[in-house]
Formats: C-alpha cells, structure tokens, sequence
C-alpha cells in the first residue's frame, strides 16, 4: 500500500536533519512487526510517504496508528513541543499490480525531487535564464565600476 500522513501547519518542516534522524532510528524499532512492516518512506516538508506491507485492515490500522505515534512523538522531540502532529487521519491506496508498484516505488523514492523541480520552477525567470542572454560569469571577473 502507499500510505500519506499530512502534518498539520505551523509545524517545522520534516526535512530537518534532526527529525530525518529521530524518525530513521524510531521507524527501525517499528518497520517489522509481523503483519505490518514498512518498506519504503520519505519525508516531505508537511507529509510523509510511506510503502507498507499489512495482512489486512486490523494489521493496517495497528501498524499506521503505531507510525503515526513515532512520526509525532519524533518531530515533538526534535521540536521542543508537545501536542498532536498529524493533521487528520492517514490516506492509503492498494498496490494490485508490478507496474503501479513500480511507478509508487518511484514516485515516494524520488518524491523530493519532485518538490525541489516545484521550487525551481517557481523562480522569476530573470533568475533562472534571463540573465544568461548577457553572458555567463567568469571566475575572473571583478564586481564594480570598470577602474579603466
């Protein structure tokens, strides 16, 4: 299953390094308990992906309450706060085929380039290609008035 838990806003980003590792070494305690286990994840700035196996919805339920437990008391910690973290309940999409398994594979490893793309493209085009129509910056190049 691919499974999405949204923060709620106001709350740091999870991309900290801090929360990145505090998440890594709780998600290893939990990411194997027989009918649940986590196969994949990645942290986004207000979510998180997850690629999860669960021998059916009890196992689910049990394991993603687990998760959710972890991710908050994880990003809690790093934060110096206390309260609830998730911003309303998990949403969950079954996996039935190799080719949608690769594609969900693909998308929560690599997601982040994904939102990294989203912030570039998001620049004023005089930064991203305008300024290049004057020639690139040399190395060499001095700033300031010509003192010629």
């Amino acid at each position: 299953m691919h499974v999405m838990l949204r923060i709620r806003p106001g709350i740091a980003s999870l991309r900290g390094g801090a929360v990145v590792r505090e998440w890594r070494r709780s998600l290893a305690h939990a990411s194997e308990r027989g009918t649940f286990r986590v196969a994949h994840s990645s942290l986004q700035g207000d979510h998180a992906h997850l690629i999860v196996e669960a021998q059916g919805k009890e196992a689910l339920a049990c394991g993603m309450k687990s998760i959710g437990a972890r991710l908050a008391r994880a990003v809690n910690r790093v934060s110096g706060r206390s309260g609830p973290v998730l911003d309303g309940r998990y949403h969950h999409r079954s996996l039935r085929t190799p080719p949608e398994v690769r594609r969900t594979l693909a998308y929560v490893l690599l997601n982040a380039r994904r939102h990294l793309a989203k912030r570039r493209n998001a620049a004023p085009e005089l930064l991203r290609v305008g300024w290049r129509r004057h020639g690139l910056v040399d190395p060499a190049e001095v700033p300031g008035p010509s003192t010629a």
